[in-house]
């Protein structure tokens, strides 16, 4: 067992390296969506393919009147090239004859049999989308590292990719213990709700992970132990027995294990008794404190950037903002629940480490480093900075 304290900024960027990206999978483009990039994304196809007509209306050629030569419906051909003083009736989506100069909207046109003219003046060269003015085959969209979102899975799909060589989203195991906790119903005495439980599976697809399941298991250091070697996943995050008091199994357990301990403890408030280690087999175990915002903070310190870095991405970047009225601790991190307005960082009330009515309200927790006249703000799930 090796680790020991660090401060904030080195624990996230350790939680960071020793995550290897997770080998490359190839899925469609809808199922992607979550992963991230391990091969840049590349158009396969110009887009527009062809020249196409943005409205529906007449593909013109020349000055008006034109004549009317036929008509041509989306996933047909164009037909024949038009002549100059030609018109073609045109769907939107639909092929536009070569030398097309534009289309002319059915609103704008005035049509007499086979002949059609404009009402007014109604400007030519638009409402065409020009072969390749989107992209070019060949060109990249993405590079490595990009997170697919649903609207990348579709650029992905246009451009002709049915599949994507992609890290895939890391399976994410928790094991939640503690006596006195109760799911389900009011409390009796000394109970307390969980609330860390229903916390962990949004913040962990939020994160890029996919949930495998969450164990709840009593204060007991066997059962801890059984759990942590039947584990399944990339990564077990353990709640609740992360600190050095006598319901706390979770370092004797490691030791047992024959684990490597990476980070004992974060020079932070809260969540200061939060761990990372790395368990013989390459799961890597994140502790986290057993209070709700605390355990909140720790997710955000080490867990993110180690789903991060199995997914083969970059941590998620940290803004800025003022914030003259947070306090500030000699020697340690602070991280206070915010809401951001004009790039002023405000602080919530209700911000215990057993407490959630602050964090629930906040936009961001901000990260309050000693002497930092800024400070950098982590995002929330749903927060608007």
């Amino acid at each position: 067992m090796d680790g020991g304290t660090v401060d904030w900024n080195e624990a996230r960027a350790l939680a960071h390296s020793v995550a290897e990206p997770l080998a490359p999978d190839r899925l469609d483009p809808a199922a992607a969506v979550g992963t991230t990039l391990a091969r840049p994304l590349l158009a396969l196809i110009d887009l527009p393919s062809f020249d196409r007509s943005a409205m529906d209306g007449y593909a013109v050629r020349g000055t008006p009147p034109w004549t009317i030569r036929g008509r041509v419906d989306a996933g047909q051909t164009a037909g024949p090239a038009l002549r100059p003083g030609e018109a073609r009736e045109v769907a939107t989506g639909a092929p536009v004859p070569e030398g097309t100069d534009g289309v002319l909207p059915y609103e704008q046109a005035l049509r007499h049999e086979q002949s059609v003219t404009a009402a007014g003046i109604a400007p030519l060269g638009r409402h065409v989308r020009r072969a390749g003015e989107e992209c070019r085959r060949g060109e990249q969209l993405a590079p490595v590292g990009t997170r697919v979102t649903p609207q990348l899975a579709a650029l992905a799909a246009a451009v002709g990719n049915d599949l994507l060589e992609v890290h895939p989203r890391p399976l994410v195991g928790a094991l939640l213990t503690g006596d006195e906790l109760c799911s389900r119903g009011l409390p009796g005495p000394g109970a307390v709700r969980d609330a860390i439980g229903p916390m962990l599976p949004g913040l962990i697809g939020w994160a890029g992970g996919q949930p495998a399941g969450l164990t709840r298991l009593p204060d007991s250091e066997r059962a801890l132990a059984v759990a942590l070697e039947a584990g399944s996943g990339q990564v077990l995050l353990v709640s609740g027995s992360s600190s050095a008091g006598p319901a706390d199994h979770l370092r004797p357990c490691l030791e047992r294990l024959g684990a490597e301990l990476l980070v004992d403890g974060v020079a932070c408030r809260p969540g200061h008794p939060q761990s990372l280690a790395r368990l013989p087999d390459g799961t890597l175990v994140v502790g986290l404190p057993g209070n709700p915002l605390a355990a909140l903070v720790a997710f955000l310190t080490l867990a993110v950037p180690v789903l991060a870095g199995l997914r083969g991405a970059a941590p998620p970047p940290l803004g800025t903002a003022h914030g003259p009225r947070l306090p500030r601790r000699p020697g340690v991190t602070t991280l206070i629940p915010v809401r951001v307005r004009a790039g002023v960082a405000e602080p919530v009330t209700h911000v215990g480490s057993a407490m959630l009515r602050g964090v629930a309200g906040a936009d961001a927790i901000a990260v309050v480093g000693p002497g930092e006249s800024l400070v950098r703000l982590i995002a929330l799930p749903g927060g608007g900075c």
